[in-house]
């Protein structure tokens, strides 16, 4: 019976390549602990518009680098913004 490899031995080596192929991971930092700004404001809309994608889906914290604190923090601005017609839900 043979077994399937999840991952290991040469196809394991082969992932490693690719994933060094596409360069050095770096630390992402949250930009709101990072310039300890104040408070984030639904109506800033340019600032908001960062974290929504063309087709108006918001960026998760993993792409954004945001924390969890300030991720749903914008979340909640995003959906007050769109609330309000200030943000568009498609584009």
């Amino acid at each position: 019976m043979k077994v399937k490899s999840r991952g290991f031995g040469k196809d394991r080596k082969t992932v490693r390549k690719k994933r060094d192929a596409l360069g050095p991971s770096r630390k992402r930092f949250c930009r709101f602990c990072a310039d300890k700004m104040g408070s984030i404001d639904y109506k800033d809309v340019k600032r908001l518009e960062v974290f929504i994608t063309e087709k108006g889906k918001i960026v998760s914290s993993r792409f954004s680098g945001n924390c969890a604190k300030h991720q749903r923090r914008i979340r909640e601005l995003i959906n007050k913004a769109r609330f309000l017609s200030l943000l568009p839900y498609t584009r």
